[in-house]
């Protein structure tokens, strides 16, 4: 066994790391107060090739691995997890079923812009009425006499959708009864409508809205992959994604101890840096320990999907267990920090925020819990 990262992740750990850091570091609180979504940073990830980094080149794709997707997202949370999400929802959410499940004709038209980041995907699952319960969806794609669908429905809470640059959503739709599929529908067509901006507590600069689908006609090249296959296909994705949503939690985690510890390093109590007292200090030992654990679970979820090994059960682990240990390291943090950690001035605030999405999004922990248990086959 070699747990040493290889140069060329270690090299791209290097380069996102200072490009977050450098850039996005300094206007995080300022987009992150202002509820902006960062385009001119989406751009700058794209030219760089961060917005499509797992998928093949001849896609237009990055040609690298899941772990050096998970790297990326990692880094980018440590300082900002709007911009890791936009990210992480793009790629294996919007972009993902594409890559996996479309035709040739369906890559040829929609990977280019999507790979580098020039355009924007969503993923439609989640409804007003179903979250975690994802087969009672009730938006309806009705077939028509020349092949063509018609949607009707909603969606809710869902990433990327309505930005200058989002491109398209991939939805899942009820196509007969009993039967459900998967349907590209390209931002601008009539009939779909992104509702206004979501107010959430955290993810300020993410964009999350409703989808509003109302005798929305789209041809009949924009099924995408077998009829029928749509629930099949969505879990498929969502076993993938949570590998994504594992990395925000981690690097979360991370950015937060980092903060912690360089603020008990340099803040005074009696007479000394806060980071001798013993109290400070196991909050951090315990920190540390809980992180390297998470580091180790994700990483492994990553190699076993790069080696088309069996992951879901792996995937399931590692974001239930970056879910909670974020929460617990971000808390303690802000704890550390004592009344500075409350104000807005201070990122910590900001992390905290951004942290309670990570035990709901992606399949709450309730649901990871339910997963881990029947890979247990209880």
């Amino acid at each position: 066994m070699n747990y040493d990262l290889p140069a060329e992740h270690q090299a791209l750990r290097e380069t996102v790391r200072d490009l977050a850091e450098n850039v996005i570091g300094p206007v995080a609180e300022e987009l992150d107060r202002t509820s902006t979504f960062p385009l001119a940073i989406v751009g700058q990830l794209g030219a760089m090739g961060l917005m499509g980094v797992p998928f093949p080149a001849e896609l237009g794709g990055g040609g690298a691995d899941i772990l050096s997707y998970a790297i990326a997202v990692e880094e980018l949370a440590r300082i900002d997890s709007s911009v890791a999400i936009t990210v992480a929802a793009h790629t294996s959410l919007g972009t993902s079923p594409i890559v996996l499940f479309g035709s040739a004709e369906q890559k040829e038209r929609y990977l280019p812009e999507l790979c580098s980041g020039r355009r924007l995907a969503a993923f439609g699952l989640t409804e007003p009425g179903s979250g975690s319960d994802a087969a009672a969806i009730r938006t309806r794609a009705a077939e028509q006499p020349d092949g063509a669908w018609v949607i009707d429905g909603e969606k809710m809470f869902i990433t990327n959708a309505g930005t200058a640059i989002s491109g398209l959503v991939t939805i899942t739709a009820l196509t007969a009864e009993g039967e459900t599929s998967n349907l590209i529908v390209e931002n601008g067509t009539a009939g779909y409508e992104p509702g206004p901006p979501l107010h959430k507590m955290g993810w300020h600069a993410s964009d999350t809205r409703p989808l509003a689908f109302q005798s929305c006609r789209v041809p009949a090249g924009n099924l995408l992959g077998p009829r029928g296959n749509g629930f099949r296909q969505f879990l498929e994705i969502l076993d993938g994604g949570r590998i994504s949503v594992a990395a925000i939690g981690l690097g979360l985690a991370q950015g937060a101890f980092e903060q912690a510890l360089a603020y008990a390093q340099q803040r005074n109590a009696f007479g000394r840096p806060i980071a001798k007292l013993q109290a400070i200090q196991f909050k951090l030992a315990d920190m540390e320990t809980e992180i390297a654990a998470a580091r180790h679970l994700l990483y492994h979820a990553a190699w076993l999907k790069d080696r088309g090994r069996p992951f879901a059960h792996a995937a399931s682990l590692a974001k239930l267990y970056t879910a909670e240990l974020s929460h617990r390291v971000v808390n303690e943090a802000v704890q550390i920090h004592g009344g500075y950690g409350y104000m807005d001035e201070f990122p910590i605030s900001r992390f905290y925020r951004d942290q309670k999405i990570l035990e709901i999004g992606e399949g709450t922990n309730e649901v990871q819990r339910l997963v881990i248990a029947r890979g247990l086959g209880v």
